[in-house]
């Protein structure tokens, strides 16, 4: 038999007990925790069948499991997905089967009928599907039929950003270490995920640590892991970020805020392609791929003496600067379309548009918090609208009660405590919880998490 199965559920014992059920039936099984690795998963493993869980957080509307099943769809359209969920709906089953899924299993499933839905899929397969041959998708075995445009997520037609990702789409299919600049909230990790998608590397893994966020004392075991017994606290082994990333892409944000002494560090470990966990002499070697961000000026900071040189040329083979949003104006109406959309459905507003006076109004403002800003203003507008019709005033009057963070030169806060109050506030108005800030924020949950990390924000 020897058809691959992959096994996507953040329950990890769940994962457990089907790949055991799978390798006693004859069947190679591997399992993905996390959303974003199933399409690398996809390709790497060539998997004959993916059994897919349909929740992924607190909230049990089978949303994400939906999103997920359409994305490996649209890159692999002839692969068999059989949705699983414990929290089976007639209107779930449905929806799947309407994206395209074969088959609906509910937890606590039945041994023998989720094997007989396994093999009624895997016996439709043609010779060598699921083999590593057809690749489990789109085209007769031609992977170039199933590359997917990892870009197109990113919104906007001003030329200066359409210049840029020309260049990414470049630089993606190399092995070169990549430094993206720009103002907080240009979507820089945005743009170093896209290379990494479109790369070779895309099977591997994608790890961002915030450099920023990381304490001067704990750099080296944040990095490089560290030996149970290490340290005072390191009670347990603990594998570092190039460990994590062995093999795939390392985005290390906010690169400009590295103190003098971690900058000799990763230099030292860039160089040589080796490094010690803390507390272990042996040494490990490293293949990973360096994508670098910051908003500062690291050329600036080498001539004052605060970045060294030498790191700097290791790490800006390529550099990427994205623009901000006041100099892409006409991305304005794409974005503020693309977040009212989202925030339509979420608020149950489908009738909810913006006015053409509105539109011209949004186009003049500076936004000095570049796009994650207008994302906000956009959510709290649609939430708090009157009409159905979003006029100037209603913006305005959005704009106004968050003046002190949508301006920070009038109340003389910098960007950094503007990202503070803007995360402390959707903190506030999500009840803490993690999931809702970071989509209302427009940043992942990992990269919520980093910025908690990085002010100290406690939930």
């Amino acid at each position: 038999m020897n058809h691959t199965i992959l096994i996507v559920d953040d329950d990890r014992m769940v994962a457990a007990s089907l790949e055991l059920l799978l390798r006693r039936a004859g069947y190679r099984a591997e399992s993905v925790f996390r959303m974003a690795d199933a399409l690398p998963a996809i390709a790497e493993h060539r998997p004959a069948l993916v059994l897919l869980d349909m929740n992924f957080t607190i909230d049990t509307s089978g949303k994400d499991g939906m999103g997920l099943l359409k994305r490996i769809l649209a890159a692999y359209p002839r692969l068999p997905v059989i949705q699983m969920t414990g929290w089976a709906t007639v209107q779930l089953a449905v929806e799947g089967m309407k994206a395209g899924a074969r088959d609906f299993i509910a937890k606590p499933w039945d041994n023998r009928e989720l094997l007989n839905a396994v093999a009624i899929q895997v016996d439709k397969l043609p010779p060598g599907f699921g083999h590593g041959g057809a690749a489990a998708g789109a085209g007769e075995g031609n992977e170039g039929a199933m590359e997917v445009d990892t870009f197109s997520g990113i919104i906007g037609k001003a030329p200066a950003l359409l210049a840029v990702l020309d260049q990414a789409r470049r630089v993606a299919a190399t092995q070169a270490s990549v430094v993206i600049t720009g103002e907080s909230g240009t979507g820089k990790e945005l743009v170093a995920e896209a290379i990494h998608a479109a790369s070779r590397r895309a099977a591997r893994p994608f790890v961002a640590v915030n450099l920023g966020g990381v304490p001067a004392g704990l750099f080296e075991s944040e990095l490089f892991g560290h030996k149970a017994g290490a340290f005072t606290d390191a009670r347990a082994d603990r594998k570092g970020r190039f460990e994590l990333a062995e093999g795939g892409t390392l985005f290390l944000d906010e690169i400009g805020d590295l103190d003098p002494a971690a900058q000799v560090k990763l230099l030292r470990v860039l160089q040589e392609r080796q490094y010690e966990r803390l507390g272990d002499s042996k040494p490990r070697t490293t293949d990973v791929r360096i994508i670098s961000a910051t908003s500062r000026d690291l050329h600036a900071m080498v001539a004052a003496g605060t970045f060294r040189e030498d790191l700097l040329y290791r790490i800006n083979l390529i550099h990427l600067h994205l623009p901000p949003l006041r100099e892409r104006p006409e991305d304005i109406p794409l974005l503020a379309e693309h977040f009212l959309a989202s925030a339509r459905k979420r608020y149950d507003r489908p009738t909810l548009q913006l006015g053409s006076a509105a539109i011209q109004w949004l186009r003049h403002q500076p936004f000095a918090g570049n796009i994650r800003q207008l994302q906000n203003l956009m959510e709290r507008t649609a939430i708090l609208a009157p009409a159905n019709v979003i006029q100037v005033e209603d913006l305005d009057r959005q704009s106004r009660d968050t003046g002190r963070m949508a301006q920070p030169a009038l109340g003389g806060i910098t960007l950094e405590e503007m990202e503070i109050r803007m995360i402390r506030a959707a903190l506030a108005r999500n009840g803490a919880e993690i999931t809702a800030t970071a989509r209302e924020l427009g940043l992942t949950r990992a990269a919520l998490y980093r910025r908690l990390e990085k002010y100290g924000i406690t939930p």
